[in-house]
Protein backbone atom coordinates (compact mmCIF):
# COMPACT_ATOMS: atom_id res chain seq x y z
CA UNK A 1 0.00 0.00 0.00
CA UNK A 2 1.33 3.41 -0.95
CA UNK A 3 2.25 5.75 1.90
CA UNK A 4 1.86 8.74 -0.45
CA UNK A 5 5.02 10.04 1.19
CA UNK A 6 5.99 11.87 -2.00
CA UNK A 7 2.72 13.79 -2.02
CA UNK A 8 2.92 14.54 1.69
CA UNK A 9 6.44 15.88 1.28
CA UNK A 10 5.55 18.01 -1.73
CA UNK A 11 2.54 19.64 -0.08
CA UNK A 12 4.03 19.71 3.40
CA UNK A 13 7.18 21.60 2.38
CA UNK A 14 5.69 24.20 0.03
CA UNK A 15 5.96 27.07 2.52
CA UNK A 16 9.53 26.12 3.39
CA UNK A 17 10.40 25.92 -0.30
CA UNK A 18 9.04 29.42 -0.84
CA UNK A 19 10.94 30.75 2.18
CA UNK A 20 14.16 29.20 0.85
CA UNK A 21 13.67 30.84 -2.55
CA UNK A 22 13.25 34.22 -0.82
CA UNK A 23 16.52 34.13 1.10
CA UNK A 24 18.54 37.16 -0.01
CA UNK A 25 21.60 35.19 -1.12
CA UNK A 26 19.50 32.97 -3.38
CA UNK A 27 17.50 35.90 -4.80
CA UNK A 28 20.76 37.53 -5.82
CA UNK A 29 21.99 34.24 -7.24
CA UNK A 30 18.98 33.64 -9.48
CA UNK A 31 19.30 37.21 -10.77
CA UNK A 32 22.81 36.44 -11.93
CA UNK A 33 24.75 38.10 -9.11
CA UNK A 34 27.33 35.50 -8.06
CA UNK A 35 30.48 36.27 -6.07
CA UNK A 36 33.22 33.69 -6.58
CA UNK A 37 34.40 33.59 -2.97
CA UNK A 38 30.85 33.31 -1.61
CA UNK A 39 29.97 30.58 -4.09
CA UNK A 40 33.12 28.63 -3.19
CA UNK A 41 32.25 28.92 0.51
CA UNK A 42 28.69 27.81 -0.25
CA UNK A 43 29.99 24.69 -1.98
CA UNK A 44 32.53 24.01 0.77
CA UNK A 45 29.73 23.97 3.36
CA UNK A 46 27.79 21.57 1.15
CA UNK A 47 30.85 19.33 0.96
CA UNK A 48 30.62 18.76 4.72
CA UNK A 49 26.84 18.31 4.61
CA UNK A 50 26.87 15.76 1.79
CA UNK A 51 29.80 13.87 3.29
CA UNK A 52 27.80 13.39 6.50
CA UNK A 53 24.49 12.71 4.76
CA UNK A 54 25.83 10.22 2.23
CA UNK A 55 27.96 8.43 4.78
CA UNK A 56 24.90 8.06 7.00
CA UNK A 57 22.64 6.82 4.22
CA UNK A 58 25.24 4.30 3.05
CA UNK A 59 25.46 2.87 6.57
CA UNK A 60 21.74 2.11 6.35
CA UNK A 61 21.53 0.89 2.75
CA UNK A 62 20.12 -2.42 4.02
CA UNK A 63 17.72 -0.76 6.45
CA UNK A 64 14.07 -1.69 5.70
CA UNK A 65 13.04 1.98 5.50
CA UNK A 66 16.15 4.02 4.67
CA UNK A 67 17.45 1.42 2.22
CA UNK A 68 14.48 2.02 -0.10
CA UNK A 69 15.84 5.53 -0.74
CA UNK A 70 19.47 4.50 -1.26
CA UNK A 71 20.40 5.85 -4.70
CA UNK A 72 24.21 6.07 -4.92
CA UNK A 73 23.93 7.74 -8.33
CA UNK A 74 22.75 10.84 -6.44
CA UNK A 75 25.93 11.12 -4.36
CA UNK A 76 27.53 14.57 -4.48
CA UNK A 77 30.62 14.17 -2.33
CA UNK A 78 33.02 13.24 -5.16
CA UNK A 79 31.67 16.03 -7.37
CA UNK A 80 32.16 18.52 -4.54
CA UNK A 81 35.78 17.34 -4.14
CA UNK A 82 36.32 18.37 -7.78
CA UNK A 83 34.87 21.79 -7.02
CA UNK A 84 37.01 22.18 -3.90
CA UNK A 85 40.12 21.40 -5.96
CA UNK A 86 39.02 23.98 -8.55
CA UNK A 87 38.47 26.81 -6.06
CA UNK A 88 41.04 26.03 -3.39
CA UNK A 89 43.72 23.93 -5.12
CA UNK A 90 45.29 20.63 -4.09
CA UNK A 91 45.55 21.70 -0.45
CA UNK A 92 41.81 22.42 -0.25
CA UNK A 93 41.24 20.27 2.84
CA UNK A 94 43.47 22.57 4.85
CA UNK A 95 41.61 25.66 3.67
CA UNK A 96 37.98 24.85 4.36
CA UNK A 97 36.00 24.30 7.53
CA UNK A 98 32.27 24.11 8.21
CA UNK A 99 30.64 27.40 9.15
CA UNK A 100 28.74 27.80 12.42
CA UNK A 101 25.38 27.10 10.75
CA UNK A 102 26.87 24.14 8.90
CA UNK A 103 28.10 22.70 12.19
CA UNK A 104 24.54 22.82 13.54
CA UNK A 105 23.40 21.03 10.37
CA UNK A 106 26.09 18.36 10.82
CA UNK A 107 25.12 17.83 14.46
CA UNK A 108 21.54 17.18 13.40
CA UNK A 109 22.59 14.68 10.74
CA UNK A 110 24.82 12.86 13.23
CA UNK A 111 21.93 12.74 15.70
CA UNK A 112 19.65 11.16 13.09
CA UNK A 113 22.26 8.66 11.93
CA UNK A 114 22.70 7.57 15.54
CA UNK A 115 19.10 7.54 16.74
CA UNK A 116 16.41 7.91 14.04
CA UNK A 117 17.90 7.10 10.61
CA UNK A 118 14.49 6.95 8.88
CA UNK A 119 14.25 10.73 9.27
CA UNK A 120 17.29 11.12 7.00
CA UNK A 121 14.80 10.66 4.16
CA UNK A 122 13.55 14.19 4.88
CA UNK A 123 17.04 15.54 4.28
CA UNK A 124 17.73 13.52 1.14
CA UNK A 125 14.40 14.67 -0.32
CA UNK A 126 15.06 18.34 0.45
CA UNK A 127 18.57 18.39 -0.91
CA UNK A 128 18.53 16.03 -3.90
CA UNK A 129 15.18 17.05 -5.34
CA UNK A 130 16.31 20.66 -5.18
CA UNK A 131 19.63 19.80 -6.80
CA UNK A 132 17.91 17.95 -9.63
CA UNK A 133 15.37 20.73 -10.18
CA UNK A 134 16.31 24.35 -9.46
CA UNK A 135 19.94 23.38 -9.06
CA UNK A 136 20.23 22.88 -12.80
CA UNK A 137 19.27 26.53 -13.35
CA UNK A 138 21.73 27.63 -10.67
CA UNK A 139 24.50 25.80 -12.47
CA UNK A 140 23.86 27.74 -15.67
CA UNK A 141 23.76 31.02 -13.73
CA UNK A 142 27.04 30.25 -11.96
CA UNK A 143 28.70 29.25 -15.23
CA UNK A 144 27.63 32.54 -16.81
CA UNK A 145 28.20 34.79 -13.80
CA UNK A 146 31.67 33.42 -13.05
CA UNK A 147 32.72 32.80 -16.69
CA UNK A 148 33.27 29.12 -16.03
CA UNK A 149 34.05 26.64 -18.78
CA UNK A 150 32.24 23.32 -18.92
CA UNK A 151 31.57 21.91 -15.47
CA UNK A 152 34.66 23.44 -13.86
CA UNK A 153 33.61 24.82 -10.51
CA UNK A 154 30.03 23.54 -10.86
CA UNK A 155 30.54 19.77 -10.77
CA UNK A 156 28.18 19.70 -7.80
CA UNK A 157 25.23 20.28 -10.12
CA UNK A 158 26.40 17.78 -12.75
CA UNK A 159 24.69 14.41 -12.25
CA UNK A 160 26.72 12.32 -14.66
CA UNK A 161 24.92 9.11 -13.74
CA UNK A 162 21.45 10.59 -14.20
CA UNK A 163 21.09 11.68 -17.85
CA UNK A 164 17.27 11.87 -17.70
CA UNK A 165 16.51 13.88 -14.57
CA UNK A 166 12.76 13.96 -15.09
CA UNK A 167 12.57 10.18 -15.39
CA UNK A 168 14.76 9.77 -12.32
CA UNK A 169 12.60 12.13 -10.25
CA UNK A 170 9.58 10.02 -11.19
CA UNK A 171 11.45 6.90 -10.07
CA UNK A 172 12.42 8.66 -6.83
CA UNK A 173 8.82 9.62 -6.07
CA UNK A 174 7.66 6.05 -6.71
CA UNK A 175 10.34 4.86 -4.28
CA UNK A 176 9.18 7.40 -1.68
CA UNK A 177 5.66 6.03 -1.94
CA UNK A 178 6.94 2.52 -1.39
CA UNK A 179 8.75 3.38 1.84
CA UNK A 180 7.11 1.24 4.56
CA UNK A 181 6.08 3.92 7.06
CA UNK A 182 2.88 4.65 8.96
CA UNK A 183 1.21 8.07 8.95
CA UNK A 184 2.93 9.15 12.17
CA UNK A 185 6.41 8.40 10.80
CA UNK A 186 5.50 9.98 7.46
CA UNK A 187 4.57 13.22 9.23
CA UNK A 188 7.84 13.11 11.16
CA UNK A 189 9.72 12.77 7.86
CA UNK A 190 7.83 15.79 6.49
CA UNK A 191 8.68 17.72 9.64
CA UNK A 192 12.32 16.79 9.24
CA UNK A 193 12.26 17.90 5.59
CA UNK A 194 11.01 21.29 6.76
CA UNK A 195 13.80 21.42 9.32
CA UNK A 196 16.26 20.55 6.53
CA UNK A 197 14.99 23.59 4.61
CA UNK A 198 15.52 25.71 7.71
CA UNK A 199 19.07 24.43 8.21
CA UNK A 200 19.88 25.09 4.56
CA UNK A 201 18.45 28.60 4.77
CA UNK A 202 20.51 29.41 7.85
CA UNK A 203 23.63 28.10 6.12
CA UNK A 204 22.99 30.35 3.12
CA UNK A 205 21.95 33.40 5.16
CA UNK A 206 25.30 33.20 6.92
CA UNK A 207 26.97 34.08 3.60
CA UNK A 208 24.98 37.26 3.05
CA UNK A 209 27.42 39.47 4.98
CA UNK A 210 30.23 38.46 2.65
CA UNK A 211 28.02 38.94 -0.39
CA UNK A 212 27.03 42.44 0.74
CA UNK A 213 30.73 43.31 1.13
CA UNK A 214 31.30 42.11 -2.43
CA UNK A 215 28.37 43.83 -4.17
CA UNK A 216 27.38 46.62 -1.75
CA UNK A 217 24.36 47.07 0.51
CA UNK A 218 22.40 49.17 -2.01
CA UNK A 219 22.71 46.55 -4.73
CA UNK A 220 21.80 43.78 -2.27
CA UNK A 221 18.70 45.68 -1.13
CA UNK A 222 17.64 46.36 -4.71
CA UNK A 223 17.89 42.69 -5.61
CA UNK A 224 16.11 41.39 -2.53
CA UNK A 225 13.39 43.92 -1.67
CA UNK A 226 10.49 42.02 -3.21
CA UNK A 227 9.06 38.66 -2.17
CA UNK A 228 8.41 36.16 -4.94
CA UNK A 229 5.76 33.46 -5.05
CA UNK A 230 7.36 30.08 -4.51
CA UNK A 231 7.80 27.77 -7.47
CA UNK A 232 6.02 24.98 -5.60
CA UNK A 233 3.17 26.98 -4.07
CA UNK A 234 0.79 26.11 -6.85
CA UNK A 235 0.26 22.37 -6.60
CA UNK A 236 1.38 20.58 -9.73
CA UNK A 237 -0.73 17.90 -11.25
Amino acid sequence: MSSNLAGKLRVGTQKSHTAAENVGFMKCFVKGVVDKDCFAKFLSNLYFVYSALEGGIKNYKNHPTVGVMYFPELNRQDALVKDMEFYYGNQWQEQIKPSAATQVYLQRLHQLVTHTPELLIGHTYTRYMGDLSGGQMLQRIAQSGLNLTGFQGTSFYNFEQIPDKKAFKDTYRIALNSVPVDDVTAEKIVGEANYAFQLNMEMVQELEGSLIKAIGQVMFNTLTNSRSTGSTEVARS
